[in-house]
């Protein structure tokens, strides 16, 4: 791991006014924009492109890729969409740049607006963050104030009503349309056809973060501060049983062993670490032997898990697996929109065969059912939500059956 020579996302966190314009351009704010306005569109894709960034909130794909998508020569609006619903359990590092740091949201929408040819921005906040709400909209009014937005680019802050599937691009776009938060089919893309029927980005908070620091200081930079196929710093969202939970920016070629012992400061209890989270509740879960990964989307993606939304949830010995298990799926199964039935029905289900388990009421057939159900329904919905579900569905009872078994009357 190659260690930043300074924070990046997380350099004002510690100041007591980092929310404020004054305290944003003090430390370099807003000098990007205008380079930016400078610029072609077209250099300011290049230079995401060859930054590797890629998406920070669940899927991991090249931004600038993304950002190219756009029909060239399209006549009519373009729309970017910031995705600050955060609903993945064990993931709050977005809250944290939305309450501390909420200009550079505003300064990265506008040079992101520029690179795909936008007017009009929207950021979607879920209803539950009030305090992240209240920032990001006192700091949109002071960038109108202070003439970096209103001149070619507007943005318009929109409050969810608390929906984990208004997480999914296509859910939350349907969402901002006014219509109840339905994933839809793809293709065709949001790129193609988003927001209001036109070509629309959908970006995460911390993605779009980034993108004036790759302006300011260059895209090799960046690149040099990740991995081979992923460039620059991530925030990890560190939570369970460690000593030091937090958000810790580090970069992404971090191992899940360091985030855990080195910045999480070790494991709580007598400090016998039993099964890690690695990208937020919807990731495969990793054993104990399993930490020397890196934290990179190929890294968890070769160690048969994701990356996710960086959420890593520690669990030591006094966890049951069984009931983790349990709480995860009443999650799902609360959560599921109930558009597609793999979904609906199958959520439900593996809740309620969890839950007789973990009572001691459980059957010898239920883990196999729980298991075909989950293999069978992946791949068979409109977006990714029972995908993800399947993720712990699988890895929680594969990796600690006997735990499960040990619950099940003979």
């Amino acid at each position: 791991m190659s260690a930043p020579a300074e924070k990046i996302l997380t350099r004002n966190f510690h100041r007591p006014d980092s929310h404020t314009l004054a305290t944003y351009v003090e430390t370099g704010g807003y000098t990007a924009l205008p380079k930016a306005l400078a610029m072609e569109p077209a250099q300011i894709v290049d230079v995401v492109k060859r930054s590797n960034l890629r998406g920070l909130g669940g899927a991991g794909f090249p931004t600038g890729a993304k950002w190219s998508f756009i029909p060239k020569g399209h006549a009519g609006p373009v729309y970017l969409v910031i995705n600050a619903d955060e609903g993945e359990p064990g993931t709050f590092k977005d809250r944290y740049l939305l309450e501390r740091d909420p200009h550079a949201l505003v300064e990265g929408m506008a040079i992101s607006a520029r690179a795909i040819g936008s007017a009009l921005g929207f950021v979607y906040i879920r209803g539950e963050y009030v305090q992240p709400w209240r920032r990001f909209r006192a700091a949109v009014r002071e960038a109108y104030d202070a003439g970096h937005l209103g001149r070619g680019f507007d943005v318009v802050v929109h409050q969810g009503a608390g929906a984990y599937i208004c997480g999914e691009e296509t859910g939350l776009i349907s969402s901002l349309e006014g219509k109840k938060g339905w994933p839809k089919l793809k293709p065709p893309f949001p790129a193609i056809k988003g927001a209001f029927g036109a070509p629309t980005i959908v970006n995460n908070v911390e993605t779009i973060c980034h993108v004036p620091h790759l302006v300011n200081r260059g895209p090799e930079w960046f690149a040099r501060l990740g991995t081979k196929t992923q460039g620059g710093t991530r925030m990890y969202s560190v939570s369970g049983r460690v000593r030091r939970p937090g958000v810790y920016e580090a970069p992404v070629g971090v191992t899940l062993r360091q985030l855990i012992y080195d910045f999480g400061g070790g494991v709580t209890g007598n400090g016998t670490l039993k099964a890690v989270v690695p990208g937020g509740s919807s990731a495969a879960i990793l054993t104990a032997d399993e930490i020397d990964v890196t934290m990179d989307v190929d890294g968890l993606r070769n160690a048969g898990t994701m990356a996710g939304s960086a959420g890593v949830i520690v669990m030591d010995e006094t966890v049951s697996i069984p009931e983790a298990l349990m709480v995860v799926a009443r999650f799902y199964a609360h959560e599921s929109c109930g558009q597609c039935t793999p979904c609906r029905e199958s959520t439900g289900w593996i809740y309620k065969m969890t839950e007789r388990i973990v009572e001691g009421r459980g059957r010898k057939e239920d883990l196999d059912t729980i298991l075909d159900l989950s293999k069978r329904g992946a791949g068979t919905t409109i977006c990714a939500f029972f995908d993800g579900a399947v993720g712990p569905y699988i890895s929680y009872i594969e990796k600690f059956r006997d735990e499960f078994e040990a619950l099940i009357p003979k």
